[in-house]
């Protein structure tokens, strides 16, 4: 495994980052694909072998229950000192008033339930999932940095939004003294290209590490075009994802299947190799649901794209509308 400092900080991460969204029980909130407690630790524990030590979730995910079971799994099979555990806040974790979004009152709550389900003290990386239109950023921002200074995140991180408001909120930091945003975690891949027209060469010039989430775009780049799986028969989200540029996705993901098939290797392999190769990109955040998944990410490491390659797994691509923020 190969490991890389995070953006500008001094932390060290693997190159790949493994998603939790996967684990978490089916019938707990909007994921009913996601594996049960007792099908998921394999994965994780496989992960830690292969030298994996950068694991993300989310307090949303299966309705906390994700939280939990990594959680477990990451005391019974690593030390806490070798692991950087990520976690996010933002989605709605209750009815009424205040259940959702980034005011102090919520973010205050909410570091504490994901401590309390995640088994620890401290989260190495506590990211907020969205921008939240409906609260003023400098109360977002101070609530963070007090999570930072009462030792309850190591650092903070952000999720998919505008540029414009990445940087507002940046600038924002700077001007307070305030704990600094050292990651943006988002929606990158050969079947969405739109951020590297804005919030890549923004995090670059400005030292930000980027953790992208669905580098395979929900696996629809790792096989056939119209393969269906159980994950894509049932993904609301994902399907909102594609709706729109059928014709040219099926193109990119063509592309990908015919170099894959020159290499040798899977699909998966050529997606990931990819985005591993974009500036300024830390780690991508993969999902293992079968066994090979994670095989299939180790293999990304050393696989090196030409030049022509890159060229022809990016000249099918039209743009896209704006997504992935909500």
């Amino acid at each position: 495994m190969d490991y890389i400092k995070l953006g500008r900080t001094g932390l060290d991460v693997s190159r790949l980052c493994l998603g939790c969204m996967t684990y978490g029980e089916p019938d707990k909130g909007p994921h009913p694909w996601s594996l049960t407690e007792e099908t998921s630790r394999p994965f994780i524990r496989k992960a830690i072998e292969d030298g994996i030590n950068f694991f993300d979730t989310a307090n949303v995910y299966s309705a906390g229950t994700s939280e939990e079971i990594v959680g477990r799994a990451l005391k019974d099979f690593a030390r806490r000192e070798e692991i950087v555990l990520a976690t996010k806040v933002h989605g709605r974790m209750h009815d009424g008033p205040n259940g959702a979004g980034l005011s102090r009152k919520a973010i205050m709550q909410e570091i504490d339930n994901s401590l309390r389900r995640l088994g620890t003290d401290y989260v190495d990386l506590y990211q907020i999932h969205r921008f939240d239109y409906d609260v003023p950023i400098e109360e977002t921002l101070e609530a963070l940095n007090d999570v930072v200074k009462a030792g309850k995140a190591r650092y903070i991180g952000a999720s998919s939004m505008h540029a414009w408001q990445f940087a507002t909120m940046l600038a924002t930091q700077k001007a307070n003294g305030w704990a600094r945003f050292v990651t943006m975690q988002n929606y990158v891949n050969l079947l969405y290209r739109e951020e590297e027209r804005e919030m890549l060469p923004l995090c670059e010039a400005e030292g930000v590490g980027v953790i992208p989430w669905s580098p395979m775009a929900r696996g629809r780049l790792t096989r056939p075009f119209d393969t269906e799986t159980n994950r894509t028969e049932t993904d609301a989200f994902g399907k909102t994802l594609f709706a729109e540029t059928e014709h040219a996705d099926r193109k990119v993901v063509e592309a990908v299947e015919a170099i894959a098939k020159e290499r040798g290797v899977p699909m998966a392999q050529i997606a990931l190799a990819w985005v591993l190769a974009k500036k300024p990109v830390s780690a991508p955040i993969i999902g293992a649901s079968k066994p090979h998944h994670l095989d299939d990410a180790l293999g990304a490491l050393t696989l090196e794209l030409s030049d022509d390659e890159i060229a022809r797994l990016e000249a099918p691509y039209i743009p896209h509308r704006v997504m992935g923020f909500k």
